[in-house]
């Protein structure tokens, strides 16, 4: 697969992530939070095994296509049952925790990568065990979820246009420009490190799996969004986020071929993503507390839209100018939209109406 190849796959797969999130939001008002979880992992499941059987790259793309479309359909049912059961003051912490799951996905994903190179293992044995463990999960939520109910019509507006608040213009972008970043980290940087000779007393072909195990290791710090912002507020919390997702993107770009560069990165990527994710979460829930579920969705599908142009873009970039450059203007995105967030736009104050 060329750069510009895998740029599509990878966008191909964030479109898939972008629907499930529309289609689980309708499901969700509808049935309840079972049916688009259990879609969801019905997608993984599906999605992973055709990547495993894949015979070209045309059915590889529809397995990548309906994996991704999987955290779409399960995420903000999640969010939407932490709403409805969990106290306000704790909820900052249940949706911490449930964003920084992905990191122990992860850090597996890296080992079973690693796998491949130590143990001689066929990659297509490492998307089988992902099938089978999606499988697994499937079957708990089918039984964990046999009895949790349909949120009851609370009569609060539940239109889109509700989100047109300029109030709300900061958190979009945001996740437009974490969502962007942060798909380009994950489609191009594994690559990145490995093709530059990867580090010291590791084979060129480990790298990435160590890069997804330092960026699911360092990834829990997400458990902490919530205390880190009540002791730094709002505001400092997102300009750190977002200088860390311009450093990593630069270390990628700048230090390709050593164990600072691989480590800084990651490390720094794994915060960025499990912590902004959080940060979305609750602020999103605070900003608009009457339409929980919806208001995630929309700061979500920001944050795919951003997945999805990110890495198509950065492919033909990647091709016509070289993966440093390409990272380098992935970096200064991020970097750009640090200097001029200001305090004024992370309002957290419920937002009851368009202006």
């Amino acid at each position: 697969m060329s750069t510009s190849d895998v740029g599509f796959v990878s966008s191909l797969g964030f479109l898939g992530f972008f629907i499930g999130l529309l289609a689980a939001q309708g499901l969700l008002d509808r049935l309840g939070p079972k049916v688009p979880v259990l879609s969801g992992l019905a997608a993984a499941t599906s999605g992973m095994a055709t990547v495993a059987l894949a015979p070209s790259l045309t059915v590889l793309a529809l397995g990548v296509f309906l994996a991704a479309a999987s955290a779409g359909f399960a995420w903000t049912p999640f969010n939407d049952a932490v709403h409805r059961k969990i106290r306000d003051v704790d909820r900052p912490t249940a949706l911490s925790e449930i964003s920084t799951g992905t990191s122990v996905g992860i850090v597996l994903a890296g080992a079973l990568a690693l796998g491949t190179v130590f143990l001689n293992m066929d990659w297509r044995v490492c998307w089988t065990l992902f099938a089978v463990l999606a499988a697994f999960a499937l079957f708990v939520n089918w039984t964990a979820l046999r009895r949790v109910e349909k949120a009851t019509d609370d009569g609060h507006d539940r239109r889109w246009r509700s989100f047109r608040h300029r109030a709300a213009i900061a958190m979009f972008a945001v996740a437009f420009v974490y969502g962007t970043t942060s798909a380009i980290y994950i489609s191009f940087a594994a690559d990145r490190f490995s093709n530059s000779g990867g580090v010291a007393g590791v084979p060129a072909q480990a790298t990435p799996g160590l890069v997804f195990v330092f960026y699911g290791l360092f990834g829990f710090s997400g458990l902490f969004a919530g205390r880190v912002k009540s002791r730094i507020g709002l505001p400092w919390l997102l300009r750190l986020l977002l200088a860390a997702g311009a450093l990593s993107a630069a270390f990628v770009a700048l230090l390709p071929d050593s164990w600072l560069g691989l480590i800084g990165s990651a490390g720094l990527q794994g915060v960025n993503v499990m912590m902004t994710s959080a940060v979305l979460a609750f602020w999103s829930e605070r900003m608009f507390p009457a339409l929980p579920s919806l208001s995630f969705t929309a700061a979500l599908l920001a944050t795919a839209a951003g997945s999805v142009v990110g890495p198509a873009l950065a492919g033909l970039v990647s091709d016509a100018f070289g993966g440093g450059a390409m990272f380098l203007g992935t970096a200064a995105l991020p970097a750009v939209a640090a200097v001029v967030l200001r305090s004024r736009h992370c309002q957290e104050q419920p937002v009851t109406s368009a202006p």
